[in-house]
């Protein structure tokens, strides 16, 4: 299986027979760092775009994407309507409406679990208003016109491995008790969203005890809105907590190959 990040909490996974894409979002903002190059025909083709909640860093790319890739986008109903009054057909999207709903992609398997959002502080808000100033008019539109709607995190199975993606770090602990009763090889985790988001992405390893860890959204996707994360307390953290888990922090675009024979997950 190959990994590739898109940035923010955009990921192409590619197995022999399968191209998914998680949450993938291009198009920034020019004051964004590091700028993405690429465009959502450089991503095709695909056979599912998987949608983990509906705020604009998640799904404003979403139909731009489905028609570049000719893939189908499986999310929330909140997403679906917002996907539809953009113009996205119906026919293309599978309506996510409970716990447990399971997609069998050609090979991959595809269970979406009920989460959610992390929540902003006080801290976090005030900085962000801050750094937001006059520019407030302009962004609103973006948090208002993307409802949020039900979170969802995935778990894909395919090539004998077994990911969890997650778009908001926002679980709580009996979510993350009852998503550590299966094993995980590789997990994504978000990091932005909240002033101590390193102590809270750090208490999904601790639980779900993956073989891989795959870091996310601690870019500066659109500023003044994010800003970039120092995840190095995350990372340090991981090594600590079980010297035995790996963890790679990707550089924009940069690929990774998994392959896992019997429960020995290798970087190839």
């Amino acid at each position: 299986m190959e990994i590739q990040w898109l940035g923010t909490a955009g990921f192409k996974l590619t197995t022999a027979d399968t191209t998914l894409l998680l949450d993938p979002y291009l198009s920034r903002n020019p004051y964004a760092r590091p700028q993405q190059r690429l465009t959502p025909t450089d991503l095709g083709p695909a056979h599912t775009i998987l949608v983990s909640h509906g705020h604009f860093d998640h799904l404003m790319d979403v139909p731009a994407v489905s028609r570049a890739t000719g893939a189908d986008v499986a999310c929330s109903p909140t997403a679906a309507r917002t996907l539809c009054d953009m113009g996205l057909f119906r026919e293309h999207i599978t309506t996510v409406d409970r716990d447990g709903f399971t997609l069998n992609l050609n090979g991959i398997r595809a269970k979406a679990f009920y989460s959610r959002h992390v929540r902003f502080d006080l801290r976090l808000m005030l900085s962000t208003l801050a750094r937001v100033g006059r520019r407030f008019r302009e962004i609103f539109p973006l948090f208002f016109n993307f409802p949020c709607g039900r979170v969802l995190s995935w778990r894909i199975q395919a090539e004998g491995m077994t990911l969890h993606f997650f778009g908001s770090g926002g679980s709580s602990q009996a979510e993350l008790t009852t998503l550590a009763r299966t094993q995980t090889d590789v997990l994504l985790v978000p990091l932005q969203g909240h002033s101590r988001i390193c102590d809270l992405a750090l208490n999904y390893v601790k639980h779900l005890r993956p073989g891989l860890v795959i870091p996310h959204h601690h870019d500066d996707f659109y500023p003044p809105v994010s800003q970039n994360i120092d995840i190095k307390v995350f990372l340090n953290g991981v090594r600590e907590a079980d010297p035995g888990i790996q963890v790679r922090e990707l550089h924009l675009n940069e690929r990774l190959c998994l392959d896992k024979t019997g429960s020995l997950l290798k970087i190839c």
